[in-house]
């Protein structure tokens, strides 16, 4: 009976309904004392993992194969696992964290700037404007790591497993701009407290519009730019409503994916070994995919590759420029860490200055 308890478990948490999902997490943490006794058992495991969001490239391509094929194929059928998107309802995205510690999510993907209103720590390594390119990223990320798995752990009961990144989200406008500076007066459209922030910051008024609406806010008068994915962008039409794109990256969506803590131990070692590898792996290929989509979408943006459904306008890419340099880092220092630190407490100061401050060179003032 251990087995198919154990299946029983870790499969129900697919069930649909928050009482559903709530009894199936009650249930697991029922078994984790017969789950322990069984951990040399090689038994089959059906994993139910919440992925990130759906229809777009890392989703469609990697991630979904990887958990509905790749993962099974390198077990020889031993886990299995079966995934849905993160925006596919049924979830409030914001609670994501309080749903995995809970349990309720054994597998799930949290996007740090949605889940920043409960732990603003969190989005330390994607704040508006601190990671201008990718090389700078990897190394924030490298620092933060450990620290961010420590407070996902502690605080929250999550493994941490991965760490995701989707294409640079960009500035995008509507009429001709040479740097930030010329922004100043225009309605931006952002998606996250840091990003109107920054906007604010430089003059130019933020305004809130779903991803699926920008094209229409723009072509409407609503916003005058927004600020999304270099390839996203492209996808829903921007080169037909906007002119100009800045090349600096402004942030890039980074999620964690984790397992609840309890499930996570309930599992064999070997099996977490696997896993843990595996996602690894997966990790690896996300970022290179990311990479390669924030030059292909600038790119396509531009008209300079074929990308399906060519422009009729081809849109001019801004360059960073050296004004763009002293400005971000202006913002970086003035603006956007100290409002990061009113929201987040002393401790976020304190861990910025272990961790971050070596790689960006600023220091954050400790009360």
């Amino acid at each position: 009976m251990a087995g198919p308890r154990r299946q029983m478990c870790l499969g129900r948490l697919a069930t649909n309904g928050l009482r559903g999902l709530l009894l199936a997490a009650l249930l697991c943490l029922a078994h984790v004392g017969d789950a322990r006794a069984e951990s040399a058992v090689h038994e089959s495991l059906q994993l139910q993992v919440v992925g990130g969001l759906g229809g777009v490239t890392q989703y469609l391509k990697l991630e979904r194969p990887f958990w509905e094929n790749e993962l099974p194929e390198r077990t020889n059928g031993r886990i299995t696992a079966s995934i849905r998107p993160l925006d596919s309802g049924g979830l409030r995205v914001q609670e994501m964290l309080q749903l995995m510690r809970l349990g309720v999510v054994p597998f799930g993907t949290a996007l740090l700037a949605l889940v920043a209103g409960d732990e603003p720590e969190l989005n330390a390594i994607d704040l508006p404007v601190l990671n201008p390119d990718i090389a700078t990223l990897r190394r924030t990320v490298a620092a933060f790591r450990q620290h961010l798995a420590d407070i996902l752990r502690t605080r929250y009961d999550i493994e941490l497993l991965g760490i995701y990144i989707y294409p640079a989200q960009v500035l995008f406008c509507k009429a001709a701009f040479t740097d930030l500076d010329d922004i100043s007066g225009r309605k931006v459209r952002t998606s996250s407290v840091g990003q109107s922030e920054l906007m604010t910051a430089l003059g130019a008024i933020p305004v809130q519009v779903p991803f699926a609406e920008i094209v229409n806010a723009l072509r409407d008068g609503v916003a005058d730019c927004a600020i999304t994915g270099t390839l996203s962008g492209y996808e829903i039409g921007l080169p037909e409503v906007t002119t100009h794109v800045h090349a600096m990256a402004i942030s890039w969506g980074i999620s964690i994916f984790g397992a609840n803590l309890a499930t996570w131990h309930n599992l064999p070692a070997d099996d977490r070994a696997i896993l843990r590898s595996s996602v690894a792996e997966l990790e690896q290929r996300i970022w290179q995919q990311a990479e390669a989509d924030t030059e292909r979408g600038l790119a396509c943006d531009a008209g300079t590759i074929s990308c399906g459904k060519d422009p009729e306008r081809p849109m001019t890419i801004v360059p960073s420029s050296a004004a763009d340099t002293q400005q971000r880092l202006r913002l970086l220092e003035e603006v956007v860490l100290p409002r990061w630190i009113e929201r987040c407490g002393n401790a976020c100061a304190e861990a910025w200055n272990t961790f971050l401050a070596p790689i960006h060179s600023i220091t954050v003032p400790v009360q």
